[in-house]
């Protein structure tokens, strides 16, 4: 089993604002979240599938308690109230699928990877199209 645990200390970031714009997020609190996620401290502790993650920054502090397999409470990176279920994607990938409590809004999921002594957490948006029908279908029927 990988050990996620340790004190993580950002190299690069990339897309964190296009993310957030995404999200609709508006562009003061941008400028604010961006500049306070260039330097983020993160603490995870393991105990087998049990994990503790907690990410400080000069804005906010924010801390997941979780059990692979397990649902448990979370906010989405724009502060939106979730329920979680982290699962293994691979012997060194987590991946949370986020699901909103209230409201709706855009679906995120979350992976992290450890190569080594190098942890990369990923955020995904996923993108929903809807349609609609602008001509009936005609139905045949064969006899």
């Amino acid at each position: 089993m990988p050990n996620f645990a340790g004190t993580w200390k950002m190299k690069r970031s990339e897309n964190f604002d296009e993310l957030l714009k995404a999200l609709g997020v508006n562009t003061m609190l941008r400028k604010v979240a961006v500049a306070a996620a260039s330097n983020p401290h993160v603490e995870i502790r393991q105990d087998g599938e049990q994990f503790y993650i907690k990410t400080s920054t000069s804005v906010r502090t924010t801390e997941i308690n979780f059990h692979i397999g397990e649902e448990f409470d979370e906010e989405t990176v724009d502060g939106r109230k979730c329920k979680s279920l982290a699962t293994w994607e691979t012997e060194n990938k987590i991946r949370c699928q986020q699901t909103l409590v209230d409201g709706d809004g855009p679906k995120t999921y979350w992976t992290r990877e450890l190569n080594g002594d190098e942890l990369t957490l990923v955020i995904f948006l996923v993108c929903v199209a809807y349609y609609y029908r602008t001509e009936a279908g005609i139905v045949s029927h064969l006899i």
